[in-house]
């Protein structure tokens, strides 16, 4: 059984505890910690009776805890896995890794110092039945190399409070991530165009926006994000290559026949769309943490996508196409 200890224990933290103890096999929630105590201890009661920390470097250094799982604030994040690291201990992280490039770096270069893979981050869309379907068809090689990727990232609505460059940060970054891993490549360059903005936008708020991305080897990936779209939570990726096209599948709903229509239920909220990829993608941290490896996707993906995401909001802002530097990828992580 795999001890865990849980560090932020918000919506996200409080589900994940949830999953922990209901849902995922071979693990116990343990330990919890937040700084507001309060919310501590109602996601103790969740786990069935956890310890209760303040301080998440207390809980980090409790001999009862194996493994960490991080869910606090993304500012909060570098200090707690450095201190994992020096702890030696298993890490699963909610993105993003850390807020800007450099705490990534840092975070990379430690975990590389350590000599041992400890940090899996949760991009938890290379666990959807879809998009491995068409990792699995690339791997295959049955449809040549790809050349072309199409992809929507569309939310029903937003709050006020979302601004342009949140449409990067916040909602482009998945694709960010799994993209790359899709086609096994790394990012070169970025663009932003921007069309007309919808009528349910703000003035904070370009919407939507086309991310355009090219891959070191020429592949070249549009992404449509919307995130005022109203009509559903849409997700969709077509993959083109030389010898065929890859659509990945939506999932399966009944088609209805009512009222001299016919209609298929779109779903309105990620974590009803992507439900069964965290539990898949929690459940194969546990397996692997319990092993002493790391299976997902590593720290080295988490630098990789704060820098693109850097590109991107300053091509947000100039217009141009934005070059993507980033170190030489550590043989730690090939």
């Amino acid at each position: 059984m795999l001890n865990v200890g849980v560090i932020g224990c918000g919506g996200m933290g409080r589900d994940h505890i949830k999953r922990l103890t209901e849902k995922i096999q071979g693990a116990q929630v343990v330990a919890v910690s937040d700084v507001f105590e309060e919310g501590a201890k109602e996601a103790a009661k969740i786990a069935g009776g956890a310890k209760v920390y303040t301080d998440g470097k207390d809980l980090i250094n409790d001999p009862d805890v194996d493994a960490v799982f991080i869910v606090s604030p993304g500012f909060a994040h570098t200090e707690s896995l450095l201190q994992a690291i020096e702890a030696g201990k298993r890490v699963f992280c909610e993105k993003p890794l850390a807020t800007t490039a450099d705490d990534c770096k840092k975070i990379v270069e430690a975990e590389v110092a350590s000599g041992k893979h400890l940090i899996q981050l949760g991009f938890m869309r290379r666990y959807d039945k879809g998009y491995v379907q068409v990792k699995e068809a690339l791997k295959s090689g049955e449809y040549g190399e790809p050349l072309i990727l199409h992809c929507t990232h569309r939310n029903p609505e937003v709050g006020t409070n979302y601004n342009t460059p949140m449409a990067v940060h916040d909602t482009a970054i998945h694709e960010i991530d799994t993209l790359h891993w899709l086609v096994d490549d790394e990012y070169e360059s970025a663009q932003v165009i921007m069309p007309k903005v919808t009528k349910y936008s703000h003035s904070e708020l370009k919407d939507p926006q086309i991310m355009l991305l090219r891959t070191k080897r020429g592949i070249c990936i549009d992404v449509e994000v919307f995130v005022n779209c109203k009509f559903g939570y849409d997700i969709n990726c077509e993959v083109v290559c030389e010898d065929g096209a890859i659509k990945m599948a939506q999932p399966s709903y009944p088609s209805i026949r009512k009222d001299a229509a016919v209609s298929t239920k779109i779903d309105t909220d990620c974590f009803v769309r992507f439900k069964d990829a965290y539990d898949t993608e929690v459940q194969n941290w546990v397996d692997c943490a319990k092993d002493g490896v790391i299976n997902g996707p590593t720290a080295w993906d988490g630098y990789l996508a704060a820098v693109t995401a850097d590109a991107l909001v300053k091509a947000q802002e100039t217009g141009q196409i934005e070059p993507i530097h980033t170190d030489e990828k550590p043989e730690f992580y090939k």
